[in-house]
């Protein structure tokens, strides 16, 4: 893919300001490292924590008359006692229960799931929760939108702060 096909997070500027390398993934330009090289960051990390833009995974919002229920007909989780605030680590099932991809999904609230899917295939991972849940659920695909990840042992106090 060439660099004027890839797509861009909404961080993608400030990445560029903050100097970090842009590489092609999964159809985006992402960052893949800062001046202070990977070592150092992954190191950091480990020992502090690290926060990563993910905006270029696929996020959703499930919408329905049981959408927690829908879902658990495409998925192994307990998503109906998901309380809300909360997310679980799932798979995507294909109709003979085989795995399609991993997944995210939360519970905001009582209206509906939060889906976040892998990039590279979020387009598929869409397709197949609409075609399965079609007529259950409304899928609300929310592009453009940044999703960020924290990990690493200080990541709940980072957080609240």
């Amino acid at each position: 893919m060439s660099d004027e096909a890839l797509k861009t997070t909404p961080l993608a500027a400030a990445h560029v300001e903050a100097g970090a390398r842009m590489v092609p993934f999964a159809g985006y330009s992402m960052p893949v490292q800062y001046k202070d090289g990977v070592l150092k960051e992954h190191l950091w990390t480990r020992e502090h924590a690290g926060l990563f833009d993910v905006s270029h995974m696929g996020q959703a919002r499930l919408r329905g008359v049981s959408p927690l229920s829908a879902f658990e007909e495409i998925t192994p989780g307990d998503f109906i006692g998901l309380k809300p605030g909360k997310q679980r680590y799932s798979v995507l099932l294909n109709k003979k229960g085989g795995v399609i991809d991993d997944l995210m999904a939360a519970r905001p609230d009582d209206d509906g799931l939060f889906v976040v899917v892998n990039g590279a295939c979020k387009d598929n991972d869409f397709k197949v929760i609409d075609n399965e849940l079609a007529g259950q659920v409304t899928i609300e695909r929310l592009e453009n939108r940044a999703l960020l990840a924290i990990q690493g042992p200080e990541a709940a106090a980072v957080i609240g702060r």
